[in-house]
């Protein structure tokens, strides 16, 4: 999939790790490249949970949803995480216990 931004060759160029356009408040996940630890609470078409989540190791977690749809998987972030790049791997938590992860997309 080529974006607009890149058949147009747009390049962003920010100054400093607080530039707004490095942040989002969600990502997205192919239902293919979804891995749920705790089978018993894989989300269903149209469900969604309360999770905390990372895109980096060692990163806090962060309060997020998660939602289950047809056309794909999706974290929505309380708080906007930088720098969400298409390969990282994101992983959601029930307290501190890993549920399932998946390769954003």
């Amino acid at each position: 999939m080529i974006s607009t931004v890149s058949i147009r060759n747009i390049v962003f160029v920010g100054e400093g790790r607080n530039f707004p356009g490095l942040f989002r408040s969600a990502l997205k996940v192919e239902n293919s490249e979804v891995h749920w630890v705790r089978e018993d609470l894989r989300l269903q078409n149209g469900e969604w949970m309360k999770v905390k989540a990372r895109i980096r190791y060692r990163q806090t977690l962060e309060e997020s949803t998660i939602y289950q749809f047809e056309e794909g998987f999706y974290i929505e972030f309380e708080n906007p995480q930088s720098a969400i790049a298409e390969g990282q791997f994101a992983a959601w938590y029930l307290e501190d216990e890993l549920v399932g992860s998946g390769v954003i997309s």
